[in-house]
Order: C-alpha cells, then sequence, then structure tokens
C-alpha cells in the first residue's frame, strides 16, 4: 500500500448538500482496495480559470492508502463522475515532508531560546 494525496474539486452547486459526492469518492476509494486516513474540506475558493463553465469549485484533499495498481482505476472512475469537475491524484514526497517538519521544529526552538535571551536581558538591565 502506498500514500497519495487525492485532491478533488467539486461542483460549487453542492456546496448545501457535499456528502452524497463525498460519500461516492469514499466509494470509489475504497472499491479499490484502498483507505481514506485524512480529509481536508477548504470550502468554495474561486478558479484561476473556468472549468466546464465554472468559476468556482469546493476543494477537498484526501490522504489516501491504496496499491499503486489501482490508481490508474480510481482516475478512470473519477473522470467520468458527475459531481468532480477536476482532480489530480499525487504521491507526497516524504522526505521532503520530514525535512520541512524538522526544519519548522528547529526554527521553534531557536526562537524559544532567543525569547530566553531576551527575558534575561531585561531582568538584568533592570537591576
Amino acid at each position: 500500500m502506498n500514500e497519495y494525496e487525492i485532491a478533488v474539486l467539486y461542483h460549487p452547486d453542492l456546496e448545501v448538500d457535499l456528502t452524497k459526492a463525498e460519500d461516492r469518492v469514499k466509494k470509489i476509494v475504497s472499491d479499490n482496495d484502498g483507505t481514506i486516513t485524512a480529509t481536508d474540506n477548504w470550502g468554495k475558493r474561486k478558479l484561476a480559470y473556468a472549468i466546464k463553465g465554472n468559476e468556482h469549485a469546493i476543494y477537498v484533499f484526501y490522504t489516501v492508502d491504496f496499491p499503486p495498481t489501482n490508481v490508474q482505476k480510481v482516475e478512470s472512475t473519477l473522470n467520468i463522475t458527475d459531481e468532480v469537475i477536476r482532480f489530480l491524484i499525487t504521491k507526497p514526497d516524504l522526505k521532503a515532508i520530514a525535512k520541512a517538519e524538522a526544519a519548522k521544529t528547529e526554527k521553534a526552538e531557536q526562537a524559544a531560546r532567543r525569547g530566553e535571551n531576551h527575558s534575561d536581558d531585561k531582568e538584568d538591565s533592570e537591576e
């Protein structure tokens, strides 16, 4: 099983009742031996350019685990799904993500150390 990220742009008219469309995508993934590990709904956003006559779309991102042999099957099924106006399946660069997390932690530690140094300086100047 490999980890993939699926970005799905849903039709903007589905904003009121998005659950049916999301259930359909979840069924497509589960039918192809996959499991959704995380979902991130960004809501309705303006598109950079019109897609199928739509100026807006509902952005939902899924983190999915499924076999690499089923990627093509998921793509072909999403391609003919009416609620989905655009989608993109990518494989995340786990090394780059880990490196970014490490850099973020190091930056936070440096900021905390600078904060401690500044508070020591203030105490010295007050005396």
